[in-house]
């Protein structure tokens, strides 16, 4: 019994239920993560992927064997080694197989094994046929030479590695990613020539910062040729805390007019592209886009032309479009956790990580020496009782015929051990031969200058990693390829703005008295002339582009703002504003404007204050809208006057009293929001009152005429008729003529 367990009154041993699911839990969560989920360090291996990869040696499935049903293997891997689903592991065996999904694929497969469009698309393991590849001898060459430890199988009928003796880090190699119990892994995959220089250049200076490896190693590498876009001190930094984000992009190239995407971004599949790509052009996000098609091939194995509207598209802008929208860019977690070579799991910088894995080869190495010394020691131990033999084989033989027991005979009187006279009793008799002797002595001679040299090695640190550094740097030599990914420095990809997805076409956006919106195509529409609900009638119209925002006034003297493309269309009745926007209780609309956010207009209130501001000091994101136009007791908003230029613009304004004052609209402040400037004077009172008040005002220059609307009168007034009405900023203004002085409307026409 323990401190956490009781005996009950029957005897049996008791645990808190607390306690039981505590310990049942980290064991799980001990299992997942050893013997599932994390690969180790050493070889860069899950445990399946490591049986499935030791059953194919046992199988004898070498580069050079011929290919054999992966049921057959997968059968030993699961009967022998791994006693779990049968499709799971088919699973990862493929995935060793795939050469877009490894860096360095371990297993050569023959059959349908999955494409970068579908890689589970691959054929059940009873129609494919597999070996290993030659690269797999990185991992089990030094296998059989005392060179890992040895366990039982689940059975403990037989003998499986512990870990394979990797002459390479696999583990950055390969990458691999998997999720366990409170973690996870994302290892990227990496240039084998770049590790190995890395490798070679921390035995010689086992103090180098990442800074100095990564004159080696300059990034990531993934099987696809996509490009790597992350800035190099982001991956300085992924490799100094062993965690990050890495972000790749398609490579694309101009062809007659055209785009072809010719590399994608690792583990993209192109037929999602192509979906992703035809979905925008369906709902209309992609106006400049007519056609997109897949033209890869055997030759090609990824070309995707998109065909654009014209030669005046610009083609980087619609490609930063879909690196932000598509496939065409993505990012991969970086997660450097793995099992170390104390068993525990860590997340590893890449100078600890390489410098680990280095011991770990100096451990290999070592071992491996040390296996070929005794095999060395115990050969010339046997020849030299062989020699024995040789020389006195006369009384050899005789003792052989003679004695009943010869071995102890023998051991005696040539002072041997058992080992030595047990091989001289199982010499062969076609061994005899006279040239044997000399076969013998140049063997001693060989084994003894092995031997001699072995001994150095191991006696010496810079021997050994002499050593190391030799056979990384053939095995670099043997299975490295020049790096795919290339690292680029790229603008963050930026998408279409809504607007810019809108075509632009003329649009007149019409307000009714009764606060219904819609919009008609083209700035020919004549909104008087339109129907309306009974009881109904025209109150405003701007024109403007399709593109660009509609921005109404309320009463209260907020503004609020709608895409215009969004507006009803001017066929129907419209709808009405206050089910599109939340003014305040009461509210009505008194203002429309539409047109580019730099654009200038006169916001004013009908008290006889206003002031100049851009459109997009007007624009509200939030349906209750801003606040824009303080008004006095009693005012009203009139609606935005547009201006063209300030500087060589007049202001005119008209109370309905028929006073009206013109002067510099230079004078006027410009403003984000406010109450403005006097543009008129109008008794407080009075307004308060609405016995006077601002009828309207226009913006006008030396080329136009202001036309004044009385009743069923009008009358023209050029600026040399204007000049009558100058006055200062805020005075009353001069009385117009008998029989205009009851304004109903301005307009501003062009000479």
């Amino acid at each position: 019994m323990t401190d956490q367990t009781t005996l009950s009154e029957d005897g049996q041993e008791q645990l808190a239920l607390r306690k039981f699911v505590e310990q049942s839990y980290l064991n799980y969560s001990m299992y997942v993560i050893n013997d599932r989920a994390l690969p180790h360090i050493g070889d860069g291996l899950k445990p399946v992927q490591r049986r499935i990869v030791y059953a194919m040696s046992e199988l004898g499935l070498k580069s050079t064997a011929k290919y054999k049903k992966s049921a057959r293997t997968i059968g030993d891997v699961i009967g022998k080694y791994h006693p779990h689903g049968d499709s799971a592991c088919y699973e990862a065996m493929v995935l060793m197989a795939q050469p877009f999904s490894y860096r360095y694929p371990i297993i050569d497969g023959q059959g349908n094994w999955g494409s970068p469009d579908d890689p589970k698309s691959f054929a059940a393991m009873r129609y494919t046929e597999s070996k290993m590849r030659a690269y797999a001898d990185v991992l089990l060459s030094e296998l059989g030479q005392d060179t890992v430890d040895w366990k039982l199988n689940f059975d403990g009928e037989l003998e499986e590695p512990v870990i394979l003796p990797a002459r390479l880090p696999n583990v950055l190699l390969n990458g691999g990613s998997g999720i366990a119990v409170g973690m996870a892994t994302d290892i990227l995959p990496h240039n084998l020539r770049e590790i190995a220089s890395a490798c070679i250049h921390l035995l010689d200076n086992p103090k180098a910062t990442t800074k100095e490896l990564m004159k080696f190693v300059k990034g990531p590498d993934f099987p696809t040729h996509a490009e790597i876009i992350t800035p190099v001190e982001e991956i300085r930094e992924i490799y100094d805390t062993g965690r990050g984000q890495i972000k790749s992009r398609a490579v694309y190239v101009k062809e007659n007019g055209e785009i072809v995407i010719t590399a994608l971004p690792y583990q993209v599949s192109g037929a999602k592209v192509l979906e992703q790509i035809a979905a925008q052009m369906q709902k209309k996000k992609l106006p400049m886009i007519v056609d997109i098609r897949d033209e890869s091939d055997h030759e090609n194995p990824t070309r995707i032309v998109i065909e654009p509207r014209s030669n005046r598209i610009d083609i980087d802008a619609v490609m930063a479009h879909l690196f932000s929208t598509t496939d065409l860019e993505k990012s991969y977690r970086v997660n450097f956790n793995m099992i170390g070579i104390d068993g525990k799991p860590q997340v590893k910088p890449l100078v600890i990580l390489l410098k680990e894995w280095l011991e770990f080869r100096t451990t290999t190495v070592t071992r491996r020496l040390n296996y070929r010394l005794e095999k060395i020691k115990d050969r010339l131990h046997i020849l030299d009782a062989l020699l024995i033999a040789f020389l006195n084989i006369d009384e050899v033989i005789k003792i052989i015929r003679t004695e009943d027991k010869p071995k102890p005979v023998l051991m005696k009187r040539f002072k041997l051990t058992d080992r030595q006279a047990e091989a001289i009793l199982e010499l062969k008799l076609r061994n005899l031969a006279k040239l044997e002797e000399m076969k013998i002595k140049a063997e001693q001679k060989e084994l003894s200058e092995e031997r001699a040299a072995l001994e150095k090695i191991l006696g010496s640190k810079a021997r050994l990693k002499t050593l190391i550094k030799t056979e990384i740097k053939e095995d670099a030599d043997t299975y490295g390829d020049d790096r795919r990914s290339e690292l680029v420095v790229r603008e963050e990809a930026q998408a279409f703005r809504e607007e810019e997805l809108i075509s632009t076409e003329p649009v007149t956006v019409i307000l009714s008295e009764g606060g219904w919106v819609r919009a008609a195509k083209g700035h020919d529409v004549d909104p008087s002339t339109l129907a309306y609900k009974s009881g109904d009638k025209l109150k405003l119209f701007a024109r403007g582009k399709s593109n660009q925002n509609a921005v109404f006034l309320d009463s209260t003297g907020r503004s609020y703002t709608l895409a215009a493309h969004t507006l009803p269309s001017a066929r129907g009745m419209g709808e009405p504003l206050s089910g599109k926007l939340k003014p305040p209780s009461g509210a009505s609309f008194m203002g429309l404007m539409i047109g580019e956010p730099s654009r200038l207009c006169v916001i004013a209130s009908d008290a006889g204050y206003g002031f100049i501001t851009k459109m997009e000091n007007l624009v509200s994101k939030n349906k209750a809208g801003k606040a824009l136009l303080s008004l006095p007791k009693g005012a009203k908003v009139l609606s935005p006057v547009p201006v063209d230029e300030i500087d060589s613009s007049e202001v005119v304004a008209i109370s309905n009293e028929g006073r009206m004052l013109m002067f510099k609209l230079s004078e006027l402040p410009e403003l984000a929001k406010g109450k403005g400037n006097k543009i008129i004077s109008i008794p407080t009172a009075r307004v308060a009152a609405r016995e006077e008040f601002v009828a309207a005002i226009a913006v006008l220059n030396a080329d136009q005429v202001l036309v004044i609307h009385s009743g069923k009168r009008h009358f023209n007034l050029t600026m040399n008729d204007l000049e009558h009405y100058r006055g200062e900023r805020g005075r009353r203004g001069n009385k117009l003529p008998q029989g205009f002085r009851k304004v109903d409307a301005v307009e501003v026409q062009d000479k």
